[in-house]
């Protein structure tokens, strides 16, 4: 998992019958990926996914990835279908390390500028308003085609003056990889309906 990113969806209900019975199921092989106090781990693990899995920390769902892939890893579309199976839909990844670092600091750019540290969880108005600065911001450092860019353009000023801010003050400290503008139009396309939590990790 290291220097990339994971964007994923969550299906509750799948999670509390499939993931559960599976962490129950297979606990033996699951208890080498837990931290510490491996046994009382994954009873916590256990609890919150029967609860609600989007309780778990970061840390418990990179385990949990970590456990899926030691498993599945030859194949990495078995994967995400058993992910997805279990609960967690990975909708969409940026595997490329210079543009999950380019990803992640527009992000804490974009947290500073509106003052609000968001957690690895967030709720889809709050992310498609990142998405839509994103789109803004790289598209200000990319001169091709921006259909996405000019149609929010007109009813986003206030995001697209804060992107404007942001790029007149980053643009020379930051090494923009030219594929950044595709990736946050990708996942806007991917979202934008979306009314759950996004989770990156």
């Amino acid at each position: 998992m290291k220097d990339r990113l994971y964007f994923i969806k969550t299906n509750p209900v799948s999670a509390k019958i499939n993931l559960y019975n599976k962490l129950c199921s297979e606990e033996k092989s699951m208890l080498p990926f837990m931290e510490d106090d491996k046994e009382a781990s994954l009873e916590i693990i256990k609890r919150k996914t029967a609860d609600n899995v989007e309780n778990l920390s970061r840390e418990e769902f990179i385990c949990i990835f970590n456990w899926f892939e030691s498993r599945y890893h030859p194949d990495p579309e078995e994967l995400k279908a058993q992910l997805f199976i279990h609960g967690i839909d990975i909708f969409y990844e940026i595997s490329e390390p210079l543009c999950a670092e380019n990803f992640s600091k527009i992000l804490a750019d974009y947290e500073s500028y509106v003052d609000n540290r968001f957690s690895f969880i967030i709720n889809s108005e709050s992310f498609t308003h990142f998405l839509i600065y994103g789109i803004f911001f790289t598209g200000m450092a990319n001169s091709e085609e921006k259909y996405l860019f000019d149609f929010l353009k007109q009813d986003h000023k206030v995001l697209y003056a804060l992107a404007e801010k942001g790029y007149a003050e980053k643009r020379f400290g930051l090494a923009l990889q030219p594929e950044m503008y595709q990736y946050f139009s990708d996942l806007y396309d991917c979202t934008n309906f979306y009314k759950g939590s996004i989770i990156i990790i």
